[in-house]
This record gives C-alpha cells, structure tokens and sequence, in this order.
C-alpha cells in the first residue's frame, strides 16, 4: 500500500489547535502501518508515530492494536518503547514511540571493519531477542531492515507488527516473514509450528549477512550459522540465548558446540590463545639450550 497522498499529509499536519501530535515526514514503513517524525505538543519533543494503513481493514487494525500492546510490555533498552496509542483526528489509529535516531544495520556494517566487531555488534542484537522470547514473544521478522544502530552504539530491534505471542491461536497458511530470512516453517505458512526457533533460524540469516564476505568465513563459525539456520527446528540453537553464547565462545577462542574441533585445530587454537606464554616458554627454552652449548665448549 502506498504512502499517504499529499492532501492527507496536509489535512493531518494543520491539526487543530489542542491536538497533541503534528504529523512530520515519514521516516520508515513497518508491515502495518508508516511512521512518522512528530511533534508532541503536550512534551514539547519529537517522537516517532507509526499510523496504520488501511484503517477500513478491522483484522488489520486488530492486529495494529494487538502490535502496539505487545511492545509496550517490552520493557528492554533494545526495543523502543511505547508512550501512547489512540486515534488521529481523520479517525486513524496510531501510537507514539521514541523517535530513533541513527541507522540502519546494514548500513553501520561498513564502518565495522573487524570479525570481532561486528560479532559483538550481534551479541548486542541477541539480547533484547532473547527477552522477548522470556517474556513469551517471537518477532518473526528478523532481519537487517528492522534493526538500527544508534549514534552511541545503542541497538534496537524494530517493527513487532509480525510478533507472535505464545499460546495465540495459529493463523493457518499464512505466510508472514521476509524471504532469505523466515525459517523454512513459516515459508509453508505453518503458522501452528512456528516458536521461537524460528528467530533464531532469522538470527543466524542475519549472522550471515554481518560477517559473509571476501575471505572465508572459520569453520567453527560456518558451523554456528549452520546449526541456527537448520532446516528443522529441532536442529538449530534451543535458545538465542544458545546461539549467542556459542558466538561469545567463539570470540573467546573457545571451542564451540556447533563445531566438532579436530585435534590439530583444537592444538593451533590453543596455542594462538596462549601465544605470549609460549613464546616466553620457548625463549627460555633457546636461552637454556644456548647456555648449556656455551658451557660443554
């Protein structure tokens, strides 16, 4: 659906006096609706108002409300919060966040010039995921687009129009996701089966997207993009939580769970994690050897 017309952004903008919000431009689309930079006239701040597409549509505003209340009770500095909902002077539904600033993840990706970097920057991603799966909410649409990177490092996952709560009823053969980052479950539409390893399937997609380029990727962290994105739910990470320790692993020069470490590896692996001590065995080692030399002449 396409954004508003001209007329409507004027008719919206020249609110009457007593209204709380001005309508800005549009900064982003989510799946429901478009947002919009605004002016709260009773907080004299700007903030971010998705409006909902489609107003006539009452499974859509349904679904629109329904997105709204699960953020809300998404209290984590990783998801924006809610700080009101209601209704448009033109009879539209809305509700008002905090307008992020920053940019989007692929984008801050080519400023991160580091393996490590950019697997910290995941581990940041992981966590506001895995605590909305505590909380007993699976995102369902993971992935590049719907994640932004503030200008102090702060990341924020976006767009909970998809989210699933456990326990809901299923909504069988539809399809929701994006391609290239839905699970293979949510690709047939089987809505009944889709938990919270689906995002993991969407985390190990965007893992992907973070860290595939020129040069090989490591074997141990193939094998975790691997095991995340397993066809089978019941192949993949039991938990974000699972996938991201096994990235801190990693990092850590740690073997990791997803990859049976040959003993050659195992051995190199160590020694470039204990390299400085070694080195000072070695030398110590020559110099003794040296000296013994020196003292049989």
């Amino acid at each position: 659906m396409s954004l508003l017309s001209d007329r409507a952004l004027d008719h919206l903008r020249d609110v009457p006096d007593g209204e709380r919000y001005r309508l800005h431009e549009p900064v982003g689309q989510g799946g429901m609706g478009t947002v919009y930079r605004a002016h709260d006239a009773e907080l004299d701040r700007e903030v971010a108002l998705k409006v909902l597409r489609g107003e006539g549509d009452t499974e859509l505003a349904a679904r629109f409300r329904e997105e709204a209340r699960i953020v809300a009770r998404l209290e984590h500095p990783g998801i924006v919060p809610v700080h009101d909902a209601g209704r448009l002077p033109d009879g539209r539904s809305f509700y008002a966040m905090t307008l992020v600033r920053g940019e989007r993840l692929d984008a801050h990706l080519t400023g991160l010039s580091t393996l490590g970097e950019r697997l910290r920057l995941f581990q940041r991603i992981a966590e506001p995921v895995a605590f909305a799966h505590d909380r007993g909410v699976i995102h369902r649409d993971l992935k590049p687009a719907n994640i932004m990177v503030g200008p102090f490092g702060e990341v924020l996952v976006m767009d909970w129009g998809m989210a699933k709560v456990a326990g809901a009823l299923p909504e069988p053969g539809m399809v929701l996701g994006t391609a290239g980052f839905m699970a293979p479950e949510q690709e047939i539409g089987d809505s009944g089966s889709v938990d919270h390893r689906a995002d993991v399937f969407a985390l190990g997609a965007i893992l992907r997207a973070m860290i595939v380029g020129p040069g090989s990727v490591p074997r141990p962290l193939a094998a975790i993009m691997d095991r995340a994105m397993a066809q089978s739910p019941d192949q993949r990470y039991s938990s974000v939580t699972a996938l991201a320790a096994d990235v801190g692993r990693f990092l850590d020069g740690e073997p990791v769970e997803a990859y049976p470490e040959p003993v050659w590896e195992r051995l190199r692996r160590l020694a470039l994690r204990h390299r400085t001590p070694l080195v000072l065995v070695l030398a110590y080692l020559v110099m003794r050897l040296l000296l013994l030399l020196l003292a049989g002449r």
